[in-house]
């Protein structure tokens, strides 16, 4: 049977009135940046006739204007009007109260219990101890102060003793830690409860809201009604988990979002859902003022200096999603979605499969967006003059229909963590690199192997400087692996000092353009190497630096 609903404000006299709390509970929450929209559910048996169903006891920051109500079921209904009031909380609850207190007890039951063997151990052990003491005395020799006479024990005698102590007070000693280890746990958990019940008796006067939703009922039977209200204290980011297969070519991007509840309402078992969405934004952007540029006024001392702030645009979050597709012959590309994904002009939504309970604490909770695999191109970096080292590089693109949000990233190489990191908003088809650090299996090394001054002309009216270097790079690995190395020229500021490249040879230098191999950009010239597995390449370069031998230069050294 179909449903009829209207949400309209009425003031009517009903022939048959009834109110009465409703048993609610939470089952959606729908999460954005700085806020939740939350959905409770109340069902009741309608009978015909006007009733009154109030939800009670919902957090005092509940906004108002946000209220919205639904209902489903087999009955015929109107939702006449929704109010919200505020309440003052006059006790708190008792089953709640009670609920805690017993389990204080039972908590302080256990400790005591414990305690009471820990005493009995230590009885124990110092029976042991008093025995060892008896055993060991000097042998008496003198019947007439009352010393009996005893043999003096034999070796073996000694070794069963001690056995038999040493075994006694180690086990003694292992329960009585594990009796402290079991009293730490069980007091925290009265200390928590304990907290709970001051918590909740402090509660008395605590102002709430109580919800009033006024329902005209036509046609009896069952009726869901579920009221949604928007609360500040929720937020949430995303997070990465990287893993970089460097035999495999390949990155198991996993992607999460860091959910943090702090609205004062403990969600159980709830469909979430997270939101790029910026409801506190507005739907316009901020209309500009005049930009006035007039001659400047002399202020008398009357006069109070105004400054007026411009309103500035913030930028909207990027909406964000991982979807699943598959690219490129060879390279085949998976995304396993563990969220339904749904994107509109302006905002993202992910709705999270499985149940989730995350409680008003502020604490954060993870949740699985999406799972991706991409194929990386792995890349070495190097700079020799400032390190001998080979830095790892993967590149990735985002061959998903939504963009990466910005947000943390753990970086995995072969399951070794690596670095805690910044992915930056990607959008879809853009590429973005992973900076992995040193792998010590690709070998770099610099030598300056001359370094020699020369005067130039005739009449030696001039200076060179001459550089001859040697950079060596092993691969190690059992792959073919790309190397990029830069080296610095010397960079001429002045028309008098000239510097020439000698090895490798100009025909040999590609352009940024034109590249080649080896390529110069400005001053700096860039090798774009590819090793064989084990292949070992040496790079010579050489160059001088030519200048006036009057002229007093800086930066050769």
């Amino acid at each position: 049977m179909k449903l009829r609903l209207s949400l309209v404000c009425l003031s009517l006299a009903p022939a048959l009135l009834r109110a009465g709390a409703v048993d609610s509970h939470i089952t959606a929450a729908t999460v954005y940046s700085d806020r939740a929209v939350v959905s409770r559910e109340a069902h009741i048996d309608a009978a015909v006739g006007q009733q009154v169903l109030v939800f009670e006891n919902l957090p005092e920051s509940l906004v108002e204007e946000s209220l919205q109500v639904s209902a489903h079921g087999t009955a015929v209904a109107a939702i006449v009007d929704v109010n919200a009031a505020t309440a003052y909380l006059a006790s708190a609850p008792e089953a709640r109260v009670k609920s805690l207190e017993d389990d204080i007890k039972g908590l302080a039951s256990q400790i005591g219990a414990l305690d009471d063997r820990a005493s009995v151990l230590g009885e124990e052990r110092n029976f042991v101890k008093r025995m060892m003491v008896a055993e060991t005395a000097p042998v008496g020799t003198d019947a007439s102060h009352g010393v009996v006479s005893s043999p003096r024990p034999s070796i073996e005698d000694w070794q069963k003793l001690y056995s038999y102590s040493d075994e006694s007070l180690l086990k003694i000693a292992t329960e009585l830690r594990a009796i402290e280890e079991q009293k730490a746990e069980i007091s925290a958990k009265k200390t928590s409860a304990e907290q709970q019940l001051s918590d909740l008796k402090g509660n008395a006067g605590r102002s709430v809201k109580n919800v009033t939703v006024r329902v005209d009922i036509e046609t009896a039977g069952a009726l869901d009604v579920v009221l949604k209200y928007s609360l500040p204290g929720a937020r949430w980011h995303p997070s990465y988990d990287a893993r970089v297969g460097t035999s495999e070519r390949t990155i198991d991007l996993s992607y999460y979002g860091l959910v943090r509840n702090g609205t004062g309402e403990d969600w159980d078992k709830i469909d979430l859902t997270l939101s790029t969405a910026r409801p506190s934004m507005g739907g316009a952007a901020p209309e500009l003022r005049p930009w006035i540029v007039d001659e400047q006024q002399p202020i008398t001392r009357m006069e109070k200096s105004i400054s007026v702030d411009m309103p500035t645009a913030r930028q909207p979050e990027e909406p964000g999603a991982v979807a699943g597709r598959s690219y490129g012959g060879s390279r085949l590309e998976a995304f396993t979605v563990t969220a339904d994904v749904e994107a509109n002009a302006t905002s993202a939504t992910f709705k999270i499969h499985d149940p989730v309970s995350i409680a008003s604490d502020n604490s954060v909770q993870k949740v699985s967006i999406s799972n991706a695999r991409l194929h990386a191109d792995l890349r070495y970096e190097a700079t020799p003059k400032l390190m001998e080292a080979a830095f790892l590089t993967a590149t990735a693109y985002n061959r998903s229909d939504y963009p990466y949000l910005a947000g943390v990233m753990n970086t995995f190489l072969d399951d070794t963590f690596i670095a805690a990191s910044h992915l930056g908003t990607v959008m879809p088809g853009e590429k973005f690199d992973l900076h992995l650090g040193v792998d010590e299996a690709i070998v770099v090394s610099r030598k300056v192997l001359n370094r020699f001054t020369e005067n130039t002309g005739i009449t030696s009216n001039g200076k060179r400087v001459t550089y001859d270097l040697l950079v060596t790079i092993t691969n190690n690995r059992k792959t073919t692996e790309k190397v990029l190395f830069k080296e610095p020229l010397p960079l001429s500021r002045n028309e008098k000092i000239v510097v020439k490249l000698i090895a490798p040879e100009e025909g040999d230098v590609g352009t940024k353009e034109s590249p080649k191999e080896v390529t110069r950009e400005d001053s700096t010239l860039i090798w774009n190497l590819e090793l064989r597995p084990g292949e070992k390449r040496e790079v010579p370069i050489k160059f001088s630096v030519e200048y006036p031998a009057d002229l007093r230069i800086t930066g050769l050294n």
